[in-house]
């Protein structure tokens, strides 16, 4: 699957040298004559709050007007005077809804109107178009403006030389021709032509102050250009620290000056003072996103960066500077590799968010922060709430994507095909990345019809080759981990179709690993295979997959265990970050293991366990390399053993109770019966599997055995454990059996002979029964015992009986029992009739 990884801010810089101008159309609309009619008084009145300064009243006045308006002659005026409100207020999604409705249809001045209301929703390309149509119609009133704003889309959309020659188109307007030239400078110092940049700004006469001071603004961005960014701070600074007649978007562009400036000088520590006092004093100014933003940026150019300010917004309760501040705290704890704090911070951020769209990025990344450590769900939570925000367009397709890659991996293949497919046809920026991942999640879903209309839609949008190769060998890929039959083919038609694909070394790994999994398994096949992928390029994942299959096919064949730790460990020096590391150490562990090489089993092992220990293998790890220290004869190995138990312990998994059986087995070799029994006690009390309660039962009935000498009443009580254990009903032969006869043996050295003899002869009795598998361990450990308990009472017919029973049975020891039988006979003349 394929990830677009974009920053939330992808477009901020160009937005940023842009500040200081833009909006400059939608201003300048206001001073157009009025749209209401000269002898409509109250229309006037309505609206004249626009012409003071305070938009929000004249909104509110005219949303009253205009509902009591039924004619559809005072209706339009009344609407239009609204509409230019509603602009001025900031609320161009409003104006634009007013402008939808159908009394509109003729007007021609709407056009106007609806490129002003895009621009200020930041929609540059439905803008444009609109502006250039009222800039070539037949209203002088509004081309000029429209010539403007149209030349101001050009540039935010990154076509610069285009916006320079739609500005030329003003430089004859009197009222137009200093901001034409502003904004033509501005373009030329982002082309980085300070030449002609400085000759617009020479030539112009400003006769407004702030034209003057966007002047003064430009000028301080040329000397920036030019590398000299110690000319342009003071500048900056006096723009800051003497505001008086410049618009705010002056204002900010000016601060923004001053971190430019700082960065290039490298005093970064110098610019978050302007930033972090501005926010200080302005705590709900509507450019704090982007404040916050710019002042992270300096603060990644910090060695070590100042936290008080922000940690003191995260204490208070002003909103939103409370939730940007906990957001890039966040981000500077992530940078300073404190990943529990940022998660802490980011929590704190989810919690308190409110509505503020602006915060959308914060829950973005994470989203994408949780998504990156595997925590699909959650990310996909976050994501859900980021979206109910409304953020807008671009960082809603970034939402969208993250989400589809997250359901992708909590393999929710469904929703993560609509979402690739919603972001697909939004016409974002990443759609081809979102249409290749939706093709994936068909061939998931199975849905080869989608696929194919996916994949033929990205031959019509000209993908290259290696888009369509890779989509191919990821349509063999799923067809193989589904186990389908066509797998091969699909494969094989990659390797016809395009044969000189980057990755067509994964394509033969793919058909080894099909061939190894085969049943039963073509192992020659699956190795030249492997040489086939080998001989072709191989990408890195196709070498580490290779490198990796090669060991289980020496692991398929009995005594390759030379060759596979060879392997082994070639695997972990040349991947030691491979995803398949784990397994690999794992299998060379139990190599060593078979071949009895204990100490390094458990050096494997214990590596193992240490390198993952919250993994799903690391309580196995820790287990067998307890068990390597067990069989080690090292002379503190018993001890390590017990601590490596001890951990398996404390993991509380499926091994617990084993490792607890095997902790009584150490103690008791150390001489440690009494720590046993509570070992063995503490298995029995708990929900211990049944097996792991019999090995504890049969465990203390073999303690109490051999404290018998010290004290005859511990024969009774190992044989009340071993009659537990062997009435258990349910309990394989084995452990009955083997109770029977440790029961026996117990009654022997209570000289109890005759229930001893009983006791045996159960175990012979119960190897005949239908019901039951032959266990002939101790089957043939209690029969020669019985045996040879009739043999001592001189019972020499019974005792060729027991033998009888045991030559019949055709076990292990079969003809050592025929041998005692016929041995028996010619002694004592036990001739058949």
């Amino acid at each position: 699957m394929k990830t677009a990884i974009q920053s939330p801010f992808g477009n901020f810089l160009r937005w940023v040298a842009a500040i200081a101008l833009i909006g400059l159309s939608i201003v300048s609309a206001r001073a157009l004559p009025p749209a209401s009619p000269a002898g409509d008084p109250e229309i006037k009145a309505a609206a004249q709050a626009t012409v003071e300064g305070v938009p929000e009243v004249a909104v509110a006045r005219l949303r009253d007007l205009l509902a009591k308006t039924h004619e559809d002659g005072e209706w339009r005026p009344t609407a239009t005077e609204l509409v230019q409100a509603l602009l001025a207020a900031r609320q161009p999604a409003q104006a634009l809804a007013v402008l939808d409705d159908a009394r509109f249809a003729d007007c021609a001045a709407c056009n106007f109107w609806r490129a002003q209301a895009l621009a200020g929703m930041k929609r540059w390309n439905d803008a444009l178009p609109l502006y250039q149509v009222a800039a070539n119609g037949s209203d002088s009133s509004y081309r000029a403006d429209a010539i403007f704003g149209a030349a101001e889309m050009l540039r935010a959309l990154g076509r610069p030389d285009e916006a320079l020659s739609m500005l030329a188109r003003l430089t004859s307007d009197k009222h137009w021709n200093v901001r034409a030239r502003l904004l033509s400078a501005e373009i030329l110092l982002g082309k980085s032509d300070w030449v002609n940049a400085q000759r617009l700004l020479d030539e112009m006469n400003p006769t407004s102050s702030e034209e003057r001071k966007q002047r003064r603004f430009l000028r301080a961005r040329l000397e920036l250009v030019r590398q000299h960014p110690e000319r342009a701070l003071g500048a900056f600074e006096a723009l800051v620290k003497k505001p008086e007649g410049a618009s705010h978007a002056l204002l900010m562009a000016a601060l923004f000056g001053v971190a430019d400036a700082h960065l290039q000088l490298k005093t970064p520590e110098g610019g978050d003072d302007f930033l972090e006092d501005f926010i200080d004093r302005h705590p709900q100014d509507e450019n704090l996103a982007e404040l916050f933003a710019k002042l992270d940026e300096l603060y990644r150019a910090e060695r070590k960066p100042a936290r008080v300010e922000l940690e003191k917004w995260t204490r208070e309760a002003e909103q939103p500077r409370r939730a940007f501040a906990q957001w890039y705290l966040a981000r500077i704890e992530l940078r300073a590799g404190h990943r529990d704090r940022a998660v802490a911070l980011f929590e704190e951020l989810r919690k308190g968010n409110g509505k503020n769209p602006a915060i959308a990025g914060g829950m973005f990344e994470f989203a994408r922060l949780e998504a990156e450590e595997g925590h699909s769900e959650e990310a996909i939570a976050i994501l859900e709430e980021a979206r109910a925000l409304q953020p807008e367009a671009s960082l809603l397709h970034r939402i969208n994507h993250l989400a589809g890659e997250s359901h992708y991996a909590a393999q929710q293949f469904e929703a993560a095909t609509a979402s690739f497919e919603q972001v697909a046809r939004a016409g974002s920026d990443f759609g081809a990345t979102s249409l290749f991942n939706a093709s994936l999640g068909w061939l998931q879903l199975g849905n080869q019809v989608r696929f194919l209309a996916d994949y033929n839609e990205l031959e019509r949008q000209g993908s290259d080759q290696d888009t369509r190769s890779e989509l191919r060998l990821n349509e063999g890929l799923v067809q193989a981990a589904k186990g389908a039959k066509n797998a091969p083919e699909s494969l094989q038609k990659l390797l016809r179709d395009f044969p000189d694909s980057p990755r067509i070394s994964e394509a033969w790994v793919a058909l080894a690993e099909l061939a190894f999994h085969a049943t039963p398994p073509r192992l020659d096949e699956a190795r030249k295979d492997l040489q086939r992928a080998r001989e072709s390029k191989p990408t890195a994942a196709a070498t580490e997959r290779a490198d990796y299959l090669a060991i289980w096919i020496e692991d398929a064949e009995p005594g390759n265990d030379t060759e596979l730790i060879a392997q082994a460990t070639r695997f972990l020096r040349q991947h030691a970050t491979s995803a398949f590391a784990g397994d690999v150490k794992m299998k060379l562990a139990e190599a060593y293991y078979r071949r009895q090489d204990f100490a390094n089993a458990q050096t494997q092992f214990e590596s193992l366990a240490q390198q993952n220990p919250s993994g799903p293998i690391a309580e196995k790890a820790l287990y067998f390399a307890a068990e390597s220290a067990m069989s080690t004869m090292g002379p503190h190995s018993l001890d390590r053993a017990i601590e490596l138990f001890e951990k398996v312990v404390q993991l509380k998994g499926e091994l617990r109770w084993a490792a607890r059986n095997e902790q009584a087995v150490i103690e008791r070799r150390l001489g440690r019966p009494p720590e046993a029994l509570l070992l063995y006690e503490e298995v029995l009390k708990n929900d211990a599997k049944p097996n792991e309660k019999r090995e504890a039962l049969c465990g203390k009935g073999d303690i109490y055995f051999d404290m018998g000498p010290e004290d005859p009443k511990n024969y009774d009580r190992a044989i009340e454990a071993y009659d537990q254990l062997a009435a258990d009903g349910s309990e394989p032969g084995h452990w009955r059996n083997q109770a029977l006869f440790k029961k026996g043996v117990s009654l022997e050295k209570k000289e109890d002979r005759e229930g001893a003899l009983t006791t045996f002869y159960k175990v012979i009795e119960a190897q005949t029964r239908p019901d039951r598998s032959p266990e002939f361990f101790w089957f043939y450990k209690a029969g020669f015992n019985a045996a040879r308990l009739l043999e001592d009472a001189a019972k020499w017919d019974s005792a060729a009986a027991v033998y009888e029973k045991l030559v019949a049975a055709g076990g292990t020891r079969s003809e050592e029992a025929q041998a005692r039988l016929s041995r028996l006979r010619l002694e004592h003349f036990l001739w058949d009739n």
